[in-house]
């Protein structure tokens, strides 16, 4: 029945989630960029240094992921505090654990609202505490 597929198509799309963050978890930048759609879209909120959309994992990588860990000791280790998902879209609240290179703390937590497409990673809106990007890495 249709209801069967939806179910397991949500189950899959939660274990791609999952999949996403255990790949950061150990470094593997490739893993994660393999689950992204050639044309991602990540929507930063707010009105920091990183906040905009990104189109593209080029630019992903150019305009936001190469400027922020630039910044860090190590990354952001992630751990998932719920997972919630519906058709396409799953919703994933977070929390970071990060260190600038001078040894500031960046420990955030986030809202992840990421819509899958065909089996990637096509759309992500991140929610995140502006402030403390701010106070962390200085505004614009």
């Amino acid at each position: 029945s249709n209801s069967e597929n939806l179910s397991m198509s949500t189950a899959d799309n939660k274990q791609l989630i999952l999949n996403f963050y255990a790949a950061g978890a150990r470094g593997d930048m490739d893993a994660c960029f393999d689950m992204l759609s050639d044309d991602v879209t990540w929507t930063n909120i707010g009105n920091t240094r990183f906040s905009g959309s990104y189109k593209g994992k080029q630019a992903l990588l150019e305009q936001l992921l190469g400027p922020l860990f630039g910044q860090l000791k190590a990354g952001i280790a992630s751990e998932i505090e719920r997972l919630t998902a519906e058709g396409d879209i799953v919703v994933a609240q977070t929390s970071g654990t990060a260190e600038t290179h001078d040894g500031t703390p960046y420990n955030n937590t986030y809202c992840q609202v990421i819509r899958v497409h065909e089996g990637k990673i096509a759309e992500v809106k991140e929610y995140f505490d502006t402030a403390l990007v701010d106070a962390v890495f200085g505004s614009e």
